[in-house]
Parts: structure tokens; C-alpha cells; sequence
């Protein structure tokens, strides 16, 4: 099979021009798909199954999916402007607009009033009553107006600087005694509350919340004291977050990415957002002055900044949110603080988070190591570990005991630069090894290996799993990891932690799947060991799911898969870029996409190697997608499951996927996604979704 390139501008900035032949009727651009994907997001907020305040959590989501998509693809599509891209551009801005509208509807029409109907009041300042307003002005003197800096533009006065995200009010003064007129500027601060909550003029148990913005306009005469103000406009900014620097591989590469971060304060603007009523001559003195086309501006009818709602889920009223959910502890785990070891040794094991604690298994997992007088080493890869991490301070306290400990950071993670450098510093402190990897490609595989002395002599421990050893996000984001001492994996961990930490041209790996060496030849492979198979008559299947598939050798041999007759199920959340049922190239795949309360994060692919029992096929897991960078650009591992019980577990999460009514989305051949609906007197799955279902079955493994 020959090398693809991709067939959209991709994050190696290759065009579609390019794409090997056979693949455009089966293409769908990934920035396409990724605004589809994000209009399921939205989707979320608008269906009212949904509780209400986790309607206005999507709503936010929505948001904050697309300030990321900005600031990582709008400067990559720009690129060259040639007239495929300036299309692209234009149908991007065109899908787009209408969902910034149902946004602005549904927080208007379902938000605020469903919210009034509890009590809570969400208004502008021109909403408020008399007492109200002076209640709120007592609240700016004493709790912002100190954080604020009235800024003016004029020709004494320097066009200030506009950080990323920020959300500013523009407007005229006009000095009354001088006959002179300016602009000024007032930004909205973020580390302050971004709702303040009123509770006069109310009855017993009601409030009034009022956005920060809002305040800070009702009282802008306080700070430009005798001006007359007007045409005050609401505008928030948007830069991009390529940076580019050359890349001296003789120079300190911590030095180069705190440069990086420096640098990207100061990125070009790609999108500017305004409120509703925006002036038109602040609007083009803006866009002229920031050097923005039209198309990179958005009028919104209501707020600029949904991201703000996520403060809302913060309200004491629990019938209005999902279930509080409390990940539990797997039964094998309960026998004291040296047992999960003993677990390991006894058998590999599964865990799913946040159906299974992730404190209770992978964060224990290291820090029961730590404090093990057995423990001879602990490695770990990290890529996005979190604020107040209880893995540095375990790594930590085992460097401080004399063990082995060796990190691998990457500290080019995206957003997450400045908090791993912190990191890297402390472990450095502390007397553990940092080193950040292979140079020019970023390390995201999430594998932890812990070496004893026993009886027997060395054992070696490894946990390999398919999110981010991250406390926070674990409750949130649906993964799976395995624990195990089987030699063929553990051994296969020792040799990629040398190749990792040391200098090798090669990890010398039989068993795990390590990109971007291995693993994409290995993954053809099995798929065509499945055309192989429904050749010879022999069951054949692939089920594979994961959050995004973009890579075009992927792509081409899922199709010649097709083409042979296999079944091929693909459970993908975010952007796909293939299509599915055309006739002769993909009719025998299927797509689909889970939506809900977890953010779907596990990468599961399953190979029927010749079996009808799904539990006799081959699983894999790990870090990788099949997207180009991941497999070309990345340090990716991906782990073969030999143990039958991690084997059914599997399945039966691929099962419920497959089974979903509730949740699920299908793409359909006209690239388009249909949301299903369970049919009338489902059970299961097919009515309670994936989570619901999972988190039952969670609980009924908990009482057995």
C-alpha cells in the first residue's frame, strides 16, 4: 500500500491537493467533521432530557471546544490563502453561524427563564431594579472596581495590549469641557467572579445574578467621571496559538518553550466576537487596527462568553444537575495498602474510569510504590498531569527515599506547557531524572512501570492506559488502563523507558505497538489479516473505537477492508474523515458517536482474528488515535490484551456502544449525523445510553 498524505490541511500542513486518488469520494474534511462534532456538543444543550444546569454546561462546552478550534486551526487554514482554503474558510463561517444562534436561543429561551422558574434570576443591568442596581454598585466599589484599568486610545494614548480570550467594553468618551472625543477600553477581569449574586427586591430564597460585564458597564461613569460615555460595545478576542520558532536543536529546550509561551501572548488575532448592539464604527476601527477580514468577525445576539456557565453548575440545586456519581473502588483493591500488587501479580486486570476510582487504582498504584521499601524504580510518561498533582508528590517522596525514579514530561502538551515545567522543576529537586523525550516528537503515551525486588528477584509492574494521569479530568473523561507483571508487556515497558531516557535509534518492542516506529505497519497489518481471513471464509471484524480517525493509510485500508466484506463498526466521538456506505467502497462500515455526560476518551480496537467469540479476538488498547500525528509525530503505545477477563470487560464496553439508543449518533453516506432515539419499550443500553448503563453495571459489580 503507498504512503497517503492528508487529504485536508492537517497539523503537518499538508492541503487535499494531494490526496492519493482512491480516497476523495470517501473523504470528509476534518474541519468539517470537527464542527459536526461539536454541533452534537450543542446538541446536548438543547435536548430536554438533559437537566437544565447541565444544559447550560453545554452551552459552555460549546464554547470552550471553540475558542480551541480557533486557536489551533484558523491560523494552520489561512495558511497560503489559496482560493480551496478561502472556501473552506467561507463554508466553516456558514456552518458555524447558525449554531452560534441556536446557542444564543436556547440560553435565552430555556436557560434563563427555566432557571427564573427555580428562583434564580439571570439579568443585565438594565433588568434590575432600583435597589438591586444600588446593591450591585456597592459590590463593584469594594469587589472590582479596584481590579479594573481605565484605559483611553488616543493619539497621547497607545492602542493597548488585548490578551487572548479577554472579554473588553469599547466605547466613545466624550469630554464635555474640552470638546474633545476618544475611545476607552475597560477589560473584564477573568480571576474575578464572573456572576455576582443580588438578594434584594427578592423574596425568601430567591437571587438575582448579574454577569460581571454587565456590572462593570452599569457603573463605567465612576470611572470616567465627568465624561459623557455612549455606543459601549462588548467584544471579545480570539489569537492564535501556533507559534512558530525556529527549532535550534542545540539550544536549551526549556529555554525554547518558555519562549514559546512567552510568544504567544502576542500571536495575530484570528476572530473577534461582539454583543449585541455593537457599534459599527468601534467594530471596523477594531477589525482595521487588528488587520481581520469581515469573515473574522461574529455578531452574537446574546452573550459573548458562555464559558461563563460553568460557574452556574455551583448552585445548591441538585434536581437541576445528573446524579452525583462517585467512581468506585474494584473489590480486589479493598484489602489494605500493599495489595495491588498482589492483585497484579495474581491476574492482569481492567479499569474503566470514571465507572472504577482512578484514585483508588492508578494514582495508588504509584504511590503505593513509593512508599514501598520493595520498590527498586518507578517510570512514568506524562503529558497533562494537572494542577496539585498527587503523582509528583508520590515521584517525589519516592526520589527522596533513595528509589530510581525517572519521568518522561512532555512539556510542549498544548496549554499545559507552564504547569509541566513546574513539574519538571520539582522532580528535579527532589533528585528524580526528568527528560523530555525524543526530539521532534511529543511524548503521549501514558505508561507507568514500577520494578521490585521479591523473592524471585526483579518484578516488574506496568499500568498502560488511554488518558492522562490527570486526578481531575479522570472523573470526567471515559478511559480504560490495564495493570499487569506479564513478562511480554513488562518487558517491552523496560526497553521503551531505555529508549525514552537514554539514546537509541530503536525501542526494542515484540509486543506493544510504539509509534511512530511500529505502530502504524502493525495496525495494517491486522486489518489485513481480516481481509485475509473473510477471503478463507473465517470470521471476520473490526471493531475500533477511539476520538478521532484522519490518517489516509488508516482510511484506505478500512476501505479495501470494506471492499473484501469485513464488518467494520467504528465508535468515534470527535471528527472522522471517513465516509461510510458508499456503495462498492464503504458500505460495510458503520460510524457512530457517543455524546453525554463522560467525555469519551478510550481508544479500544478489536480484531475477530478468525473467532466468533468476541472474547477469543484480539484487543488492544492505549494513547494512540488514528490520526496522522499520532502515528507519525508522537510517541504513542498501544497494548495488546491477553487476559480473558480484561477481553470480555472490553466487549462489553464495545457492546453497550453498539447497542446505544440514547446517546449515540450515526453518519450517515451523505456525510450527515442522525441522532438516535430508542424505540418504545427498549431496556438497556438501547434506553439508558452508555453511561447510565455503565455506571449500573459498575454498581451491581460493587454489590456482588
Amino acid at each position: 500500500m503507498a504512503t497517503t498524505v492528508l487529504a485536508s490541511v492537517g497539523d503537518h500542513g499538508v492541503l487535499n491537493a494531494a490526496l492519493a486518488p482512491t480516497l476523495p469520494e470517501i473523504w470528509i474534511d476534518r474541519d468539517l467533521s470537527w464542527l459536526d462534532f461539536n454541533e452534537r456538543v450543542l446538541a446536548e444543550a438543547l435536548d430536554e432530557r438533559v437537566p437544565l444546569l447541565e444544559r447550560a454546561k453545554f452551552l459552555a462546552i460549546f464554547t470552550s471546544n471553540l475558542d480551541e478550534f480557533f486557536m489551533k486551526r484558523q491560523s494552520v487554514l489561512r495558511h497560503g490563502a489559496s482560493d480551496t482554503q478561502r472556501a473552506l474558510l467561507r463554508q466553516l463561517r456558514e456552518k458555524l453561524l447558525p449554531m452560534l444562534q441556536r446557542q444564543a436561543d436556547c440560553y435565552r429561551n430555556t436557560i434563563v427563564p427555566g432557571l427564573a422558574e427555580q428562583g434564580v434570576f439571570l439579568r443585565y443591568w438594565a433588568e434590575l431594579t432600583s435597589l438591586q442596581k444600588e446593591e450591585a454598585s456597592k459590590y463593584f466599589d469594594s469587589e472590582i472596581s479596584p481590579a479594573l484599568t481605565p484605559l483611553v486610545i488616543d493619539p497621547v494614548h497607545p492602542f493597548p495590549f488585548i490578551s487572548n480570550l479577554s472579554t473588553s467594553l469599547v466605547f466613545r468618551l466624550h469630554d464635555i469641557v474640552k470638546g474633545e472625543s476618544m475611545f476607552a477600553r475597560i477589560k473584564i477581569p477573568s480571576v474575578l467572579k464572573q456572576w455576582a449574586t443580588l438578594e434584594t427586591d427578592l423574596e425568601a430564597g430567591q437571587k438575582v445574578m448579574v454577569p460581571l460585564s454587565e456590572i462593570v458597564r452599569g457603573n463605567l461613569h465612576k470611572l470616567y467621571s465627568g465624561m459623557e460615555i455612549s455606543n459601549i460595545t462588548v467584544m471579545r478576542l480570539t489569537r492564535d496559538a501556533e507559534v512558530e520558532i525556529d527549532d535550534d536543536s542545540s539550544a536549551d529546550y526549556r529555554a525554547h518553550v518558555k519562549e514559546e509561551i512567552r510568544q504567544r501572548r502576542y500571536e495575530p488575532v484570528v476572530r473577534l466576537e461582539f454583543g449585541p448592539g455593537a457599534d459599527p464604527g468601534i467594530r471596523e476601527r477594531l477589525r482595521e487596527r487588528l488587520d481581520l477580514e469581515e469573515e473574522d468577525l461574529y455578531d452574537l445576539s446574546e452573550d459573548v462568553d458562555y464559558t461563563t456557565l460553568f460557574a452556574l453548575m455551583g448552585l445548591p440545586k441538585p434536581a437541576l444537575r445528573d446524579r452525583d456519581w462517585t467512581p468506585l473502588s474494584p473489590a480486589l483493591l479493598e484489602d489494605g495498602e500493599e495489595s495491588i500488587f498482589a492483585a497484579i501479580h495474581a491476574g492482569d486486570f481492567l479499569v474503566h474510569h470514571p465507572y472504577d476510582s482512578f484514585d483508588a487504582t492508578v494514582e495508588h498504584f504509584i504511590s503505593a510504590a513509593a512508599d514501598d521499601p520493595q520498590t527498586v524504580s518507578i517510570k512514568m510518561t506524562a503529558y497533562r498531569i494537572g494542577d496539585d498533582t498527587p503523582f509528583v508528590k508520590s515521584l517525589v517522596r519516592a526520589a527522596e527515599q533513595g528509589k530510581q525514579v525517572a519521568c518522561v514530561m512532555e512539556i510542549k502538551a498544548r496549554f499545559d506547557e507552564e504547569r509541566n515545567l513546574h513539574w519538571a522543576a520539582e522532580l528535579e529537586r527532589a533528585g528524580a531524572h526528568v527528560t523530555f523525550g525524543i526530539g521532534g516528537l511529543k511524548t503521549h503515551a501514558k505508561t507507568a512501570l514500577v520494578v521490585r525486588k521479591e523473592a524471585g528477584g526483579l518484578r516488574c509492574y506496568v499500568h498502560i492506559g488511554t488518558g492522562n494521569y490527570h486526578v481531575k479530568t479522570a472523573r470526567l473523561y471515559a478511559d480504560v488502563g490495564i495493570f499487569t507483571c506479564d513478562h511480554r508487556i513488562t518487558s517491552d515497558a523496560v526497553n521503551l523507558f531505555h529508549y525514552l531516557t537514554g539514546h537509541s535509534d530503536h525501542p526494542n518492542c515484540t509486543s506493544l505497538l510504539v509509534a511512530p516506529l511500529t505502530m502504524r505497519p502493525r495496525l495494517l497489518d491486522l486489518i489485513r489479516r481480516e481481509i485475509k481471513n473473510k477471503h478463507d471464509g473465517r470470521p471476520a471484524r473490526i471493531v475500533a473505537k477511539m476520538n478521532q480517525l484522519e490518517d489516509p493509510d488508516m482510511i484506505e485500508a478500512l476501505c479495501e477492508a470494506s471492499q473484501a466484506g469485513v464488518s467494520i463498526d467504528l465508535i468515534i466521538r470527535g471528527f472522522c474523515c471517513l465516509r461510510p456506505g458508499v456503495p462498492g467502497r464503504t458500505e460495510n462500515i458503520r460510524v457512530r458517536s457517543v455524546i453525554g455526560r463522560f467525555l469519551e476518551h478510550s481508544r479500544i480496537f478489536y480484531f475477530a482474528n478468525g473467532n466468533e467469540d468476541p472474547a477469543e479476538g484480539e484487543y488492544f488498547i492505549g494513547s494512540a488515535d488514528w490520526m496522522f500525528r499520532n502515528l507519525s509525530k508522537r510517541i504513542e503505545v498501544v497494548t495488546p490484551v491477553f487476559a480473558v477477563d480484561p477481553k470480555q470487560r472490553l466487549w462489553e464496553v464495545l457492546d453497550i456502544c453498539l447497542r446505544d439508543q440514547r446517546q449515540a449518533w450515526i453518519l450517515g453516506s451523505d456525510t450527515k449525523y442522525m441522532q438516535l432515539h430508542p424505540e418504545e419499550g427498549a431496556t438497556g443500553p438501547e434506553s439508558e445510553g452508555t453511561h447510565q448503563t455503565l455506571m449500573d453495571l459498575a454498581l451491581e459489580r460493587a454489590d456482588v
